[in-house]
């Protein structure tokens, strides 16, 4: 048994066709440290059930993950809340996982889903007026990689929801409008016109606080 397959079944764990006995901790753990599960390995861990290999997922994905949450959350408590409800979904719904893509891009895909719930539960209880800002870019140029990530993501945190979200899922994520529209049960245009509102406010913002641009490592 390799090293990352002992991660994988767990210390306590016996193999098929294998009397049960206490684990020897042999050089195999020490290499283990070394040489950790590969990803096949962690989801057929977590498949049989195997704690170790559930923490090793998601101490893998969770702080990745939880940049995710925070881009669709208006707190950070509301993003923890998106990450542990898109895991305990991970771990429920990891037996149909065809293994056709990166773990990583599925798991991603659960918490924005996650998140779009989230959404739909607390979108009607946040009233944000958005008057103060323009109607229209005064440029149609906005480069957001110029900007400092976190000086970003908060802006973002404090547009609307349906703005946030329309936003993240266009220019973060790549769906279309028309996919955006079908996930947020909107029309293609109100997802259009919702997404070049969130970049005006985004750019007034910008022009407001007025610092230097500074690139992101």
């Amino acid at each position: 048994m390799s090293a990352a397959t002992w991660f994988a079944f767990g210390a306590g764990d016996v193999l098929p066709n294998q009397p049960a006995a206490a684990p020897r901790l042999t050089a195999s753990r020490s290499s283990a440290v070394a040489s950790p599960p590969t990803e096949a390995e962690l989801i057929d861990g977590c498949l049989r059930g195997r704690q170790l290999a559930q923490k090793l997922l998601y101490d893998k994905y969770a702080g990745k993950m939880m940049a995710v949450c925070l881009r669709y959350a208006q707190t950070t408590f509301e993003a923890e809340d998106v990450l542990q409800e898109g895991f305990l979904t991970v771990f429920r719904t990891l037996g149909s996982f065809r293994r056709e893509c990166p773990l990583e891009f599925w798991i991603r895909r659960i918490m924005i889903n996650a998140a779009l719930r989230q959404h739909r539960r607390n979108a009607s209880l946040v009233a944000v007026s958005d008057g103060e800002y323009p109607e229209t870019l005064a440029s149609e140029e906005l480069t957001l990689s110029n900007y400092n990530f976190q000086e970003l993501l908060n802006m973002v945190q404090e547009l609307a929801p349906r703005y946030r979200m329309v936003f993240n899922l266009y220019a973060i994520e790549g769906y279309t409008h028309k996919e955006i529209g079908e996930l947020l049960s909107i029309t293609e245009g109100t997802s259009k016109s919702q997404y070049s509102r969130a970049r005006v406010i985004l750019q007034t913002k910008l022009e407001r606080l007025g610092a230097p641009t500074r690139h992101v490592n």
